[in-house]
């Protein structure tokens, strides 16, 4: 759902949770006997503003802790407050420093670990507090998740949801940089004003002066993210970011981990589940629909029965069970299955794998189109296309989009070959529907006449009816071909193999339908525009037109789905 102001968005949001706490089947039985503000010293001396609901009965009371850097959203922290505390609960809300009233400089993500270490001490330690949990989605999952491996033993749970800790994997794919995920957020999160306008930002070179040239002040740790382009850079694997990918293998408490198909931090949330330790999967959930970072639908126009889509009771529930019930939840993994309208669930995350699925990419047709076909081809060409950086191809559809709403998720897609830079290859009829589940990917036999360039992938089902849907999309480079983790040499003309990676999906092809695939140069926002030139791509002025070159026939060129 898209809202014209933060406003509407507020009141749907206020509205939604007290509807579904009406339905809760633990009744509303407590006033709200007092509404605490503290401004807890941190050890450094910085007061972080906190605030304390507590119910009208005796403690000491089940505890949930939130720790939050958005105080626009503070009319929600409050609602959900008093439906906890109305239910029996303690619910403590904390802003990070230098936001929503909290003293010290705002600095995303530095000082996490050591506030949030210090305020959830202090909360154990009250003597109205029992059981502990912690609970937030995006950045307020982050602050649950960077103590999760240092909490006191009353911490029994936390629930988290559309987070995860693997930061390189969130903003670079192949050396592409996810603008609609971080450019976005450090402009709405900048410290300052900034008004700027976004897509404008996210075009300008170069990019690593951004943040003086258009926002009016430097942001240091946005030319971090813009200028560490490789993953095994230090940025990424020493400090604050290389000490969050460990904390995964060393917590011991039962965790929730909620996460949507398009949700950016998805592939992220993945990658750390898999880091998590055995003892805590032996009682964690993971739980993946098809929604959204802000829980909505990414099915676009289709109606699904069994979406389920409410995390406000889901939280509540695990929460109950854990920190009221004392009671250990089993191993779960839950997959909902797009184009099939149900769940699949299972202990392990990983699929032992029976088969798989390929199309190849073949000759042209009469609609001017290209062919993929089940079977090899023997007839070997080529296709090639102009691709210019000052005129990429547009978002539509994405699964990693955050700030343009309405970009993401499942959407219905242009006609084949809607620009002469976006060739389409589309498959027969499937005679028999397949379900795929995890990370479908390209291989590509590809030339170009530029030192260095892009390539996008996007997959697309196109039903009997006619509509067509975005399955999933993803990029790479020449620079990082075959997802090399520092950039390498290309020699223009050169005939290489790439594979395009996409982010794990469940998704049941249907029967009649056809399996298109678009191969393009650009996609923008969702990723920053290749300029044609080797090197860092946020340092580079200039861009200049290349001719890229795709080569079919035979096994050179195919599309390959991993098959439930």
């Amino acid at each position: 759902m898209v809202f014209k102001t933060k406003e509407e968005e507020i009141a749907y949001e206020l509205k939604r949770i007290r509807t579904q706490f009406a339905k809760c089947d633990v009744p509303a039985a407590y006033d709200v006997l007092k509404q605490e503000e503290v401004m807890l010293p941190m050890p450094d001396g910085v007061r972080l503003r906190t605030l304390i609901y507590l119910p009208n009965r005796a403690g000491p009371f089940p505890t949930v802790v939130v720790r939050t850097c958005y105080p626009k959203n503070e009319a929600v922290s409050r609602v959900l407050a008093e439906e906890y505390a109305c239910r029996g609960f303690c619910y403590v809300i904390q802003y990070c420093r230098g936001t929503g009233g909290s003293e010290g400089v705002w600095e995303p993500n530095v000082n996490e670990r050591s506030d949030g270490k210090c305020t959830i001490d202090w909360v154990c330690a009250q003597p109205f507090v029992g059981n502990v949990g912690c609970a937030g989605n995006s950045y307020l999952a982050l602050t649950g998740w960077v103590i999760a491996d240092i909490v006191p033993e009353q911490v029994k749970t936390m629930y988290l949801t559309h987070y995860g800790l693997f930061r390189y994997v969130s903003a670079y794919q192949d050396g592409m940089f996810r603008h609609d995920v971080l450019t976005a957020w450090a402009m709405e999160n900048a410290g300052f004003p900034v008004s700027a306008d976004y897509l404008e930002s996210c075009a300008y070179r170069p990019q690593e002066t951004v943040d003086e040239d258009l926002w009016g002040q430097r942001v240091d740790w946005y030319r971090d993210w813009v200028t560490s382009c490789d993953e095994d850079d230090d940025y990424w694997n020493t400090g604050l970011w290389g000490q969050f990918k460990e904390i995964p293998g060393r917590v011991k408490i039962p965790l929730y981990i909620g996460e949507g198909w398009y949700d950016h931090h998805l592939q992220s949330a993945i990658e750390t589940y898999r880091n998590l330790s055995e003892e805590s999967r032996r009682h964690s959930t993971f739980l993946i629909g098809a929604w959204d970072h802000n829980f909505n639908s990414a099915l676009d126009d289709r109606t699904a029965e069994n979406l389920e889509n409410d995390n406000v009771l889901r939280c509540f529930r695990w929460l109950y069970d854990i920190l009221v019930r004392e009671e250990m939840p089993q191993p779960q993994i839950a997959a909902y299955i797009i184009g099939d309208d149900r769940w699949h669930y299972r202990r392990e995350y990983e699929i032992p794998r029976q088969a798989y699925k390929r199309f190849y990419f073949s000759g042209r047709q009469q609609s001017g189109t290209y062919s993929l076909s089940e079977n090899v081809g023997t007839n070997l060409g080529e296709v090639s296309y102009v691709y210019d950086p000052n005129n990429p191809v547009k978002t539509y559809g994405a699964e990693s989009c955050l700030h343009s709403k309405e970009l993401r998720g499942s959407l219905r897609q242009q006609k084949p070959g809607f620009r002469n830079d976006v060739i389409s290859f589309i498959s027969d009829p499937i005679e028999e529907p397949f379900t795929t589940a995890g990370a479908i990917s390209a291989t590509l036999e590809v030339s170009s006449d530029a030192e260095d360039t892009a390539f996008v992938v996007k997959i697309i089902e196109e039903m009997a009816n006619g509509k067509a849907y975005h399955v999933r999309s993803s990029i790479t480079t020449l620079g990082y071909r075959g997802h090399s983790k520092k950039r390498i040499p290309y020699r223009p003309g050169e005939k290489v193999s790439i594979n395009i990676r996409m982010w794990d999906l469940t998704w049941k092809f249907q029967r009649g339908s056809r399996v298109r695939v678009d191969v393009t140069s650009s996609n923008f926002p969702e990723y920053s525009i290749h300029s044609n030139f080797p090197g860092g791509w946020a340092k580079i002025k200039n861009c200049k037109t290349a001719r890229q070159t795709v080569y079919f026939g035979g096994n050179s060129s195919y599309i390959e789905f991993p098959l439930l």
